[in-house]
């Protein structure tokens, strides 16, 4: 991961910009250049993943414009051909170089081009204008607000722009931000038309194009590493990395210390494919001490965003503190495209397929946001092979009676499209779902929600609620994390839209609380 950072003002406070871009560093701990636009700053935290020499450091700038881009760029190399074709000279290998090129043209209709995901700001110095973007998914993280004189900032994340702005909110993924508006050009949650591809054609179809996300994002200068929890989606991502590398992969696992559902399918899987394989144990004394510094590098109150954020954020520390691994592939946005356990008390198809585009449009506050954060503050790099946009378009598309469980299996088109295959063992790749923070160890869960009841009384915990309009917390461990994210963002709970909960209006999902242990289809999972 890298920070950016651009404060879109000529009145703009240079140490208020360096205290607010500082918190950040951690992103971005190889390199750090503040630039003077004459029209503002633009900030950038380098971590080096393509392009490892200094001429690969940002921002870039060509003709009087600049740019700073945390992303990726995948198949870069072929559209920098083109360019030099046209007459554009590069001086790094970094995929960034690429953009103002770009730019200078297609103008904003390149963002609609990037097979990427990616976070950036330019500033065009033809037109001193400022432009923003965020890709369709919202996978790399972007935030604004304006300050008391209603100048426009943008940073890689919200604690950035803590004390400069009243109001901070999240870029909306898609989009582009230029002359004062938000406009869209891309909206992948949305499918215009249906895919009427057959069963059999839509699984050639998902491996295929899932095998193809996985391979474009194995491509680095840095060492590759890969979460590895056991379940189906980050099995998949790491049996396929392993038929596509040279080498053994090296796959990482967290669980509790007594515990731990998900080490053992981990430990399968690992020798099933060969991988290098390291077991991370983490204790509850971890959990509960850890917790405060996990709410506050997440910027959520979310109760599943933070327990799933646990086991994520301690695995990641352990990587970077032991081992050279720079960039890490993840098993994310599966769920939000064939479905959770709570998907299968869809009442039909037309509210299956409106939930998912819900969840799709939201990753970028709950899932993408834990992933990320995780990941970046211990200065790696996150890579989600299921949020590949031709993966993503494709599966959105399909015929959502096709994707509902009518098979007695959830995710039935993801694991029927790897069957009979060995990529898994079959024991794998038909085992039911279970969620990360649960999976971790049964519990991490249970000891969050019991510390946080000796916090409160029942008085206590009805009046302190009460002081919230926006997202009141339900139980007392939502009053916790809503009250230790007040602490370090305070009023600005709108970042987040809600509680990531079940839908509450389906017949079975009218439940108190965010995991799946509390729904009746629950069944073998996580055991």
């Amino acid at each position: 991961m890298c920070s950016i950072m651009s404060y879109c003002s000529e009145k703009a406070d240079l140490q208020k910009f360096e205290a607010g871009f500082g918190r950040t560093v951690s992103r971005g701990p190889d390199d750090s250049r503040i630039i003077d636009t004459g029209k503002g700053f633009m900030g950038f935290h380098r971590l080096s993943i393509m392009g490892l020499t200094p001429s690969g450091m940002q921002p870039f700038e060509r003709d009087g414009c600049l740019v700073v881009c945390n992303g990726e760029l995948y198949g870069f190399e072929a559209e920098r051909e083109k360019l030099v074709k046209k007459g554009y000279a590069f001086q790094s290998d970094s995929d960034c170089e690429i953009i103002l090129p770009l730019y200078f043209e297609h103008g904003t209709d390149m963002f609609k081009m990037l097979d990427a995901e990616f976070a950036m700001v330019l500033y065009d110095g033809r037109t001193q204008e400022y432009i923003a973007a965020r890709d369709p998914i919202g996978i790399r993280p972007l935030y604004y607000g304006h300050d008391e004189d209603g100048a426009i900032l943008f940073a890689s994340e919200s604690k950035n722009l803590v004390g400069l702005c009243k109001r901070i909110l999240p870029f909306p993924p898609g989009c582009y931000y230029r002359g004062g508006r938000f406009i869209r050009y891309a909206d992948v949650a949305h499918p215009k038309t249906v895919c009427r591809d057959d069963l059999e054609t839509a699984c050639i179809n998902i491996r295929e194009k899932l095998i193809a996300g996985v391979k474009k994002r194995l491509v680095a200068d840095a060492k590759v590493g890969f979460l590895l929890s056991g379940g189906l989606d980050s099995s998949l991502v790491c049996a396929i990395a392993a038929r596509q590398s040279g080498a053994p992969i090296k796959t990482f696992a967290i669980g509790m210390t007594k515990d731990a559902i998900d080490l053992k399918y981990a430990r399968q899987v690992a020798d099933f494919i060969g991988s290098d394989h390291t077991e991370v144990y983490m204790t509850p004394q971890e959990v509960i001490s850890s917790l405060e510094t996990v709410v506050e590098l997440l910027g959520t109150y979310d109760i599943t965003t933070i327990r799933a954020s646990m086991g994520m954020y301690l695995v990641c520390k352990a990587i970077h503190e032991n081992t050279d691994t720079r960039v890490i592939l993840t098993g994310e946005i599966s769920d939000e495209l064939f479905g959770y356990k709570y998907t299968d008390f869809a009442p039909d198809a037309a509210a299956f397929q409106k939930e998912a585009e819900k969840r799709v449009s939201e990753l970028h506050m709950y899932d993408v946001l834990r992933a990320d954060r995780c990941i970046s503050v211990n200065s790696l790099e996150a890579r989600v092979p299921f949020g590949d946009l031709d993966f993503v378009k494709y599966v959105m598309s399909l015929d959502p009676e096709m994707k509902m469980n009518k098979y007695g299996m959830g995710k039935y088109l993801l694991r029927h499209a790897f069957e009979k295959l060995n990529y898994l063992p079959d024991g794998i790749l038909w085992r039911e779902k279970a969620a990360f923070s649960d999976a971790v160890g049964h519990s991490m869960v249970d000891d969050l929600k019991q510390y946080a009841e000796t916090k409160y009384t029942n008085a206590e915990f009805e009046a302190r609620r009460a002081s919230y309009a926006h997202a009141r917390p339900f139980t007392k461990e939502a009053l916790w994390y809503r009250e230790l994210f007040e602490k370090y963002y305070p009023g600005q709970s709108e970042m987040v839209a809600d509680f990531w909960m079940p839908n509450k209006s389906w017949p079975g999902c009218d439940v108190n609380d965010p995991s799946a242990r509390v729904l009746s289809n629950y069944g073998a999972s996580g055991k």
